[in-house]
C-alpha cells in the first residue's frame, strides 16, 4: 500500500485531518463559553470515530481560544493525547495600535509562540510546528536556530511551512539540519492551481512563459507531506447557496452530485475524494465542526481509491471552464 509522506517518516496519521480553526467560539477576545467546549468535545469525538487522528491548530485561532477549547475537551486525558497527531502553526501577528498586521520568523517569536500553545493546550510538546505563510523578512538561519532550540527542548518533535512555493522551502531548507515535512497549502476543485504551476505555454497569447518551479514536484521529491487546507471550497460544490455562480461551478457542482449519487456518498466525499487521489498523497485539512459532515468526509478515502482517471479528468476540466491547460 502507498505510505503518506508522513508516514515515511515513521510518523503515524490518518488520510484526513480535523482543522481546529472553528472552534473555540467568536473572533475576539471573550471568554469561551460551555456551548464552545460542547462543540469542540462533539467535533472530536467525531473524528476519532471517523479514524481522524490528526489535527491542525494555529495560534491565531479564535484568538488562541481553539486551542484552549480543544484541551479543556480533552479534560487532561494523556492516553487520548499519545493517540494524536497535533500540529500547530504561528507567524501571523495581528495589527495592534499604528503597528500593522506583519509576519514574524524571528527567533523570539517563534520561541515565545510555541511557550504559548504549549500553554493553552496544556501539553509539553506538539508533533509538528509549521511556519504560517511566508515571511518575506524570513532569516533562514534564525529559523533554524528557533528549531534546533525547540526540538532540543522537547517541545516540537517536527517542523513544516505553510503556503510557501518550493524557491522559499529551498532557502528555508538550506539551513536546516533536518527536513521540512509538511506543507500546507489552499487547495480544492475551485483552487486548481498548484496542478498548473510548471506549465510553458501561455494558451491566451500562444506563447511561453515561464512559471515557478512547481511546489507539488518538489514536495514529491523531497517527501514533504502536503496538506489542503479549504479543500470543501467553502461548500461550493457541496450544498451552500451561491449569488450568481459561474457557469463551470454549476456544472462542476452538478458533476458532484451526480458522482455522489453513483457512488452512494455524499458530495463532500467526492471533493475530498478528487484530492486524494492525486498521487502526492493529499492531506486534505477539514475546517468543519459538524459531526455530521465529518463523519461523511470519512467516506472521501473509499472514494479516491475507487475514482477513475475519467472521473477525476471529468470534474478537473469542468472546474477549468470545460477546457485543459
Amino acid at each position: 500500500m502507498k505510505q503518506m509522506p508522513l508516514e515515511k517518516r515513521g510518523i503515524s496519521t490518518s488520510r484526513l485531518a480535523l482543522g481546529c480553526m472553528g472552534l473555540g467560539g467568536e473572533w475576539n477576545h471573550d471568554p469561551y463559553t460551555k456551548d464552545d467546549v460542547l462543540i469542540a468535545e462533539r467535533a472530536i469525538d467525531a473524528a476519532l470515530e471517523s479514524g481522524i487522528t490528526m489535527f491542525d491548530h494555529a495560534d491565531i485561532y479564535k484568538m488562541g481560544k481553539s486551542e484552549m477549547v480543544f484541551a479543556k475537551a480533552l479534560k487532561g486525558n494523556s492516553a487520548l493525547r499519545e493517540q494524536m497527531i497535533i500540529q500547530s502553526k504561528c507567524g501571523i501577528r495581528f495589527a495592534e495600535g499604528n503597528v500593522p498586521g506583519r509576519y514574524d520568523f524571528s527567533k523570539e517569536h517563534i520561541l515565545s509562540s510555541v511557550d504559548g500553545i504549549l500553554s493553552r493546550l496544556t501539553m509539553e510538546y506538539i508533533d509538528i510546528l509549521l511556519l504560517h505563510r511566508p515571511d518575506p523578512l524570513m532569516e533562514p538561519e534564525e529559523v533554524a536556530e528557533a528549531f534546533e532550540q525547540l526540538k532540543g527542548a522537547g517541545k516540537v518533535r517536527y517542523f513544516g511551512v505553510s503556503n510557501m512555493n518550493a524557491s522559499q522551502m529551498k532557502l528555508l531548507q538550506e539551513a536546516l539540519p533536518e527536513p521540512l515535512v509538511v506543507n500546507q497549502l489552499e487547495m480544492s476543485l475551485n483552487r486548481i492551481d498548484w496542478l498548473e504551476q510548471g506549465v510553458l505555454v501561455n494558451q491566451k497569447a500562444g506563447l511561453d512563459i515561464n512559471f515557478p518551479e512547481s511546489v507539488m514536484e518538489y514536495c514529491r521529491l523531497e517527501n514533504v507531506q502536503i496538506q489542503a487546507w479549504a479543500p470543501f471550497a467553502y461548500g461550493m460544490y457541496s450544498g451552500r447557496e451561491l449569488e450568481n455562480p459561474t457557469e463551470s461551478i454549476l456544472k462542476t457542482r452538478e458533476l458532484v452530485e451526480q458522482m455522489a449519487k453513483n457512488k452512494d456518498t455524499s458530495a463532500e466525499a467526492v471533493v475530498l475524494g478528487w484530492l486524494m487521489r492525486h498521487p502526492a498523497m493529499i492531506q486534505p485539512i477539514i475546517g468543519t465542526t459538524n459531526p455530521e459532515r465529518i463523519r461523511k468526509s470519512k467516506e472521501a478515502i473509499h472514494v479516491a481509491d475507487q475514482m477513475t482517471r475519467e472521473e477525476w479528468y471529468s470534474l478537473y476540466v469542468a472546474s477549468r471552464g470545460d477546457r485543459l491547460p
